[in-house]
């Protein structure tokens, strides 16, 4: 994490976004610190981390920041005859008169948003809805008056978060400009999310995603294969597949499940109290949820741990952002998957 000092160009930038954000080199704007929850025991992201609001003024401080580099940017380039390019000179002018860019991950990620056209933007961390609405309602209006040319706002939510934010509050939340919500689904199945101490309910889970959808935001729901272990795996994926047939989301999100060190289900696995699913297994329980899936989604497998392969030992799937359209490409995947079934 980045504190402000004097120096005008400095701002915060949190550590997470989802990978479509990096993909598209999004700009990550901080509008709270960790996760209100933190106490769901697969995942290592936040803990040891306290959850805290920022301000609005702190936040619109940093938009201004971020327009200051651009701007300066801008300037350089065309002092120096680039005509607005970005270039090794510019970059090194910039630091030159400001030296502490130079140790500020967020200023690569800037760079990188420019020169990627400056289309997306994320806002960080965990949880941006948890804000009060006509606060976040502020900071949305401002940064797209800043960047007019934004053609993309997205931000992690919680599914009780959006049950319990007024539907007509989504919709102004909508109207200022965040046009993409990242859920965690995880699973489906509510004696697993009572495990892994989720602290939502299947029915939260879909009152969420289905507000979300009717206030009128592109929303992606995320799955978690092989969360279940061996003793699970079936209500898992029949169960996800229920709650996900409910929604009815603009896209369902692979994340393969792996005990990550300094968690609770490490320590769960570690103890031999509960077993994981080979890679095989895995595939049997992606046939048992993608075989009940009824959705008119896009079924993605945009992360590096959705490893299995073909038969060519490439990928089994492809990591595409956009992934496989359902219903028309439903029997592409299973057959997918009964590739990778017979020789996992």
């Amino acid at each position: 994490m980045n504190q402000r000092t004097d120096n005008l160009f400095l701002f915060e930038t949190g550590m997470y976004r989802p990978p479509s954000e990096g993909g598209s080199y999004s700009l990550l704007l901080r509008l709270t610190r960790n996760c209100p929850w933190n106490r769901c025991t697969f995942c290592g992201m936040y803990k040891d981390h306290k959850f805290s609001l920022r301000s609005v003024e702190e936040i619109k401080a940093d938009i201004d920041a971020i327009a200051s580099i651009c701007r300066q940017v801008a300037a350089i380039s065309h002092d120096l005859g680039f005509e607005g390019r970005i270039t090794r000179r510019v970059i090194s002018t910039l630091i030159s008169t400001n030296p502490a860019l130079g140790s500020h991950h967020g200023f690569v990620m800037v760079l990188d948003w420019l020169m990627s056209g400056g289309r997306t933007a994320f806002l960080q961390d965990a949880n941006s809805l948890i804000m009060k609405t006509q606060n976040l309602v502020l900071v949305l209006e401002y940064l797209r008056r800043t960047f007019p040319m934004l053609e993309r706002v997205t931000s992690y939510a919680r599914s009780k978060t959006l049950a319990r934010k007024p539907l007509d509050e989504l919709q102004a939340i909508r109207k200022a400009g965040l046009d993409r919500l990242h859920v965690g689904l995880e699973t489906g199945d509510e004696e697993l999310l009572r495990q892994v101490k989720k602290g939502v309910t299947p029915e939260e889970h879909i009152e969420g995603g289905r507000k979300a959808m009717e206030a009128g935001f592109q929303l992606s729901e995320y799955w978690m294969p092989g969360l279940g272990g061996k003793a699970n795996w079936e209500n898992h994926a029949r169960n996800t597949a229920l709650v996900l047939n409910r929604i009815n989301p603009h896209y369902i999100r692979s994340r393969p499940f792996y005990p990550a060190p300094g968690t609770p289900l490490f320590e769960e696995h570690s103890k031999g109290k509960r077993r994981a699913l080979s890679p095989r297994e895995q595939l049997l329980e992606l046939r048992a949820m993608i075989s009940e899936l009824d959705v008119s989604s896009r079924v993605c497998f945009d992360h590096a741990g959705n490893h299995w392969r073909n038969a060519k030992g490439g990928l089994l799937f492809t990591l595409d952002y956009e992934g496989y359209s359902f219903p028309e490409q439903k029997r592409l995947v299973l057959d997918l998957i009964e590739e990778g079934i017979r020789i996992h």
